[in-house]
């Protein structure tokens, strides 16, 4: 017999269980014992009518013995001593789910391990009725109904079907992200509702789960990180939606799952938002799933009833580490590079010229663009300039469209970032009518800002890279209406950077296209506008109907 009652020694040590108070409560402890189980396929089965619902899944099973214990209050297989509190690596280790659905219930549990006979218990309030012999496959059936029977205020208070069946929908969505082995459905009076066949790849569950995304529209990597203070190696799964491709208008979908189940962890959301920090439009948010399975020791689940809250050790190593690795995402490399567009007509690629002002590319900053060499980033040759407004380059396989001027924006943004600097000026700028708060503004920026006369001040210190610009004043009246460095730095970054309808030699071009290369987010500009338009081989061929053409050229001949 596997499941035993757990010692009162460790009974006191773990934190009370969550309350069965919903249809979606009921749901996840089920779950949760199925993927325990080891089970592959979950049918969850909602009858909101009659208050009942089933969980089925391929398990492992259960013996007639373990049927018998399983209703008791702090039976479990899952762990035996204090010691295993520190090394939990399953979702379940109360052993309560059953005996608390069980006082609130009626149950039916019919259940198969291999190579061996099918049992079926039936219990009312944790009493077994019956104990029979029954024809199954392997795995476990659990049927419940009359939920809060019992408590018929618990009903009343519940949330209506339509809120609960969301919240079961996030809960399957969570856990299907962080087992895409296991296929899922959700039926509500037998009819599905939700489907899910992941077949070990996550890339392929986020479509299933958002319609609105594409395969191409996602970048996936599995990282092996050494553990800090262990001898083993922890696997980091990052799946983004690329910036310049899709976001979201809330910020329902950065998800972080670890060991198994997708968990609140502010650190690490922190550490998400930090990295995607000026790269999408305002007010959108990323589209990530990150799931990190480490040492069990370095993980406390006994934290908050609903596991859904943890301490995890070595915060900051796993902080760095994420950026690190969403950083290395963005790259322009061949790796990440798939085609943005296809099958559409290109009449309207090329736009009219926004700007017609003067600026002078700095082609002494070449030093930078030599250290692209071993960074694996692709090559991307200047070709030409269109409308005096796009950056036509070509590489391996196929053209890239790019706007100078957002491409040097976010150039010219990184490094403010990285190099923002105050400095005195002999003679100062005066500025009038400006309101209280604009003045309170540019002190927050560390100008050095004094009244100067009635409704006069003057600037006697300004950024850097507002030196020797013929615009520096109203530069500065823009600036007032900011109120923090980050919005300065994009101000001035997006009133620096070389405007459409300049005309570029090659040369400018191409100092222009290596450091957009090498920037932490090329994909796109500090305003959130994507920077490039890649227009990939295999789509030009389609798009000019050469498929034939293009078979030839591999090697492939049509049957």
């Amino acid at each position: 017999m596997s499941i035993k009652k757990l010692p009162d020694n460790v009974i006191k040590l773990i934190a009370a269980g969550e309350v069965i108070d919903s249809l979606t409560a009921v749901v996840r402890e089920l779950v949760e014992n199925s993927l325990d189980a080891k089970a592959s396929r979950i049918v969850i089965s909602l009858y909101p009518d009659s208050w009942s619902l089933q969980v089925a899944d391929n398990g492992e099973g259960m013996e007639e013995e373990d049927l018998l214990m399983a209703i008791q209050p702090h039976t479990t297989s899952k762990i035996n001593s204090t010691d295993d509190l520190t090394k939990i690596q399953t979702l379940g280790f109360r052993g309560e789910a059953l005996h608390s659905i069980a006082q609130l219930a009626d149950l039916n549990i019919t259940s198969r391990v291999k190579d061996s006979c099918g049992w079926e218990i039936i219990t009312h309030q944790t009493e077994i009725i019956k104990c029979y012999p029954k024809a199954i496959a392997v795995g476990t059936i659990i049927h419940v109904s009359n939920l809060f029977a019992n408590i018929p205020l618990r009903r009343q208070l519940n949330p209506c079907f339509k809120k609960q069946l969301k919240s079961i929908q996030i809960l399957i969505s969570d856990l299907a992200l962080c087992h895409p082995q296991v296929t899922w459905q959700l039926l509500v009076d037998d009819r599905v509702i939700l489907a899910i066949s992941g077949n070990n790849y996550l890339k392929k569950i986020f479509p299933q789960l958002l319609k609105t995304v594409k395969y191409s529209d996602l970048e996936e990597r599995e990282i092996k990180i050494n553990t800090p203070n262990e001898n083993n190696i922890s696997i980091l799964n990052l799946i983004i939606g690329l910036p310049d491709r899709i976001s979201r208008p809330r910020n329902d979908w950065v998800r972080i799952g670890v060991n198994g189940r997708v968990v609140k962890c502010p650190e690490l959301e922190s550490a998400i938002y930090s990295s995607f920090h000026r790269t999408l439009e305002r007010d959108r948010y990323p589209i990530i799933f990150l799931h990190l399975q480490t040492s069990p020791q370095q993980i406390d689940w006994n934290r908050h009833p609903a596991k859904a809250e943890i301490y995890l050790d070595n915060i900051e190593f796993w902080q760095e580490n994420i950026k690190q690795n969403i950083e290395q995402i963005f790259k322009l490399t061949d790796n990440n590079i798939s085609a943005r567009f296809e099958n559409k007509k290109l009449e309207n690629i090329f736009k009219v010229a926004e700007n017609r002002t003067i600026y002078n590319v700095d082609n002494s900053s070449q030093t930078i663009a030599e250290n692209k060499n071993g960074l694996g980033l692709i090559e991307l040759q200047v070709i030409s300039q269109a409308r005096n407004t796009y950056i036509i380059a070509e590489y391996s396989h196929g053209i890239w469209l790019i706007e100078q001027h957002i491409a040097h924006e976010r150039i010219l943004y990184e490094q403010l970032k990285n190099q923002w600097k105050i400095v005195s000026i002999d003679n100062p700028i005066i500025l009038n009518n400006l309101r209280k708060k604009q003045v309170e503004n540019l002190a927050n920026l560390s100008l050095e800002i004094e009244s100067f006369g009635e409704d006069l001040w003057a600037i006697r210190s300004i950024p850097q890279a507002l030196l020797n610009r013929d615009d520096c004043l109203d530069a500065l009246i823009e600036l007032s209406w900011g109120g923090d460095i980050d919005s300065a730095q994009v101000s001035i970054a997006c009133r620096t950077a070389i405007r459409n309808g300049k005309k570029l030699t090659i040369s400018e071009m191409q100092t222009i296209v290596n450091e957009w290369k090498i920037t932490k987010n090329p994909h796109t500009c500090p305003h959130g506008r994507p920077i490039y338009l890649s227009l990939e081989e295999s789509s030009l061929y389609r798009f000019f109907r050469r498929h034939w053409v293009l078979g030839k050229s591999h090697g492939i001949t049509e049957k």
